[in-house]
């Protein structure tokens, strides 16, 4: 079974395109969707949360663990990958970034832009990447409004199409503008009204370096039923009926988690109301 990591909702958009590329393969996808937005979170706080996450995706018997989003990719995927996954390991984490900076480097002309949360931009990883593969001048502008407007499901509103083309506005020159959020997919259509350069949505293309990864290392997953499972760490009603927007068919049943003694565990009672004492 192929575990998958997110924030929140946006890695389903992540998921999705797995799913059509090795169908036949199991996944578990675990959104942090109630301590959502990573992308304004100190760097300590995202490794905890990471950590627990991918501890968590291991204890339900993944051995391969996808990181689908970009903060934590762009932040924490080395501390995971040395945490958990080291050389003699049985156990794989892989991130969003290395397939994303690939893909804007085969397509870009020059100048790729790069638009994310405050702390994937801050991270510099993206120009790291992208100077590994070639030359190219990168420009990055974070965007912290834009993951939230679309977790509240705003994404077809004026207001999403006048914040993004703010955004835009200040990524000047650029011919490819990579979406380093797995929630911007969302707003495909409002990147494309407001920017002349090429869009880049990465998730096809780490569904692609995940195949071709997994036939070089069949060892780390084998083909199942197809089943989909999910968690999550806010409401699990509420996660059902927002998850199809990114993923594209409903999700059949969501397991709800809480943070115990630093780990995340299936949560005992419903969300509390009214006055909450301990």
């Amino acid at each position: 079974m192929i575990g998958v990591y997110d924030s929140g909702f946006g890695g389903l958009s992540v998921l999705r395109e797995l799913r059509a590329r090795l169908p036949d393969r199991d996944f578990l996808y675990l959104g942090d969707s109630g301590r959502a937005p990573y992308g304004g979170r100190d760097c300590d706080t995202l490794l905890d949360f990471a950590e627990q996450c991918t501890e968590r995706l291991f204890e339900r018997g993944c051995g391969l663990v996808v990181v689908a989003c970009h903060t934590i990719s762009c932040v924490a995927l080395r501390h995971l990958q040395r945490r958990y996954a080291g050389a003699s390991s049985s156990r794989r984490i892989l991130g969003v970034t290395i397939p994303a900076a690939e893909a804007a480097v085969a397509i870009s002309g020059g100048h790729i832009g790069v638009i994310g949360t405050k702390r994937t931009v801050l991270s510099g990883t993206f120009e790291i990447e992208i100077g590994k593969l070639a030359p190219h001048r990168v420009s990055q502008r974070a965007a912290p409004l834009l993951a939230p407007l679309v977790e509240e499901g705003w994404e077809d509103t004026d207001i999403a199409r006048q914040m993004v083309a703010r955004y835009v506005s200040e990524l000047k020159g650029i011919d490819t503008l990579v979406l380093a959020c797995t929630h911007y997919p969302l707003l495909m259509p409002a990147f494309v009204d407001s920017c002349a350069a090429k869009i880049l949505d990465p998730a096809p293309f780490v569904a692609d370096r995940l195949s071709d990864w997994l036939e070089r290392h069949p060892q780390f997953d084998a083909p199942g039923d197809g089943v989909v499972q999910a968690e999550c760490t806010s409401d699990p009603v509420f996660f059902r009926e927002h998850a199809t927007r990114f993923y594209g068919s409903e999700l059949t049943a969501v397991q709800s988690l809480s943070e115990d003694g630093g780990r995340l565990v299936p949560r005992r009672y419903g969300p509390p109301t009214g006055q909450v004492v301990r």
